[in-house]
């Protein structure tokens, strides 16, 4: 069984498997699975825990004593295994699975690997482990997905936010869930459970720049050509975040549906992810200059 790391708190109200594997490249998401499994685990009555560290000087039948070994208590075991590698080696892929074929009564084993390519995904010892138990691979979800991450997250602290201010949120802190997940939790000391405006999330959310870009929007706003000019290059000298600059500048095109600025827009945002050639900076400043000239 597979699941996705947003599935295993409905998942963790019904009977636990025997085996668990965790897998992907976002810690924020690994650590949240992994404790929720341990407490789960707990409060089931694994009384005991056995960790052990796949190192070069690991011998695989550690593994095969830890979940061999009564609880002195008689309660059950919990088998924390972790392979920071992802590479088991020769010896240990046969001993993963010699365990599967025959899972050891009253533990559970848990099992922490990093992201997995295809080609790890198709070795037997990894088709074993997801065949035996439930597998949950912990990805970070892509820019276009992670305004809806954080929405879910703020609802479960009773907040919501305006779509702009999820997208401001998002475009700070560029894929790291870590730091989404603490402006997420810093929104719920500031302000209490309710709507957050963009004024409030931008106003909280830490960025060394985040004054510039209200800066740059302020003179976008007023049409004042030379200060938009005198922002950008701050902006560029402080190695600003560009999406987050392309957010403030795409907010006013939008604002008054000026086509050839959503147009150039368009194409920074092909320069940002690698997809077309210029000079990024110089295409900030043109398009801040089309909207600073054009009518109201």
């Amino acid at each position: 069984m597979q699941l996705r790391p947003e599935q295993l708190s409905s998942h963790l109200e019904k009977p636990l498997q025997p085996l668990y594997v965790l897998h992907g490249d976002d810690p924020l998401l690994t650590i949240e699975a992994g404790d929720a499994l341990r407490a789960a685990a707990r409060a089931s009555g694994y009384d005991e825990r056995n960790v052990l560290v796949v190192t070069p000087a690991f011998r695989w039948e550690e593994l095969f004593q830890a979940s061999g070994n009564m609880s002195l208590f008689g309660g059950r075991t919990l088998v924390d295994l972790r392979i920071p590698t992802g590479k088991p080696g020769r010896d240990g892929g046969e001993a993963l699975q010699r365990y599967c074929k025959s899972p050891p009564a009253d533990v559970l084993t848990l099992i922490t690997l990093p992201e997995m390519d295809w080609r790890a995904k198709k070795a037997a010892w990894f088709t074993a482990l997801v065949n035996a138990g439930v597998a949950i691979e912990c990805l970070a979800p892509s820019l276009t997905q992670l305004p809806q991450w954080i929405a879910r997250r703020l609802a479960a602290q009773q907040q919501s936010a305006v779509p702009e201010a999820l997208e401001f949120i998002a475009l700070h802190v560029e894929g790291n869930l870590l730091a989404a997940h603490q402006e997420i939790q810093k929104l719920g000391l500031l302000h209490p459970p309710g709507v957050l405006t963009l004024a409030q999330v931008s106003a909280a959310v830490l960025n060394v720049a985040r004054y510039d870009i209200d800066d740059l929007r302020t003179a976008l706003q007023a049409r004042d050509t030379a200060r938009c000019a005198r922002t950008l290059e701050g902006l560029r000298a402080e190695e600003a975040a560009p999406p987050l600059v392309l957010w403030a500048l795409t907010m006013e095109a939008r604002t008054r549906t000026i086509r050839p600025a959503l147009l150039q827009a368009a194409r920074i945002d092909r320069i940002i992810k690698g997809l077309a050639t210029g000079d990024l900076w110089d295409e900030f400043l043109q398009l801040a200059l089309r909207l600073t000239k054009t009518a109201a």
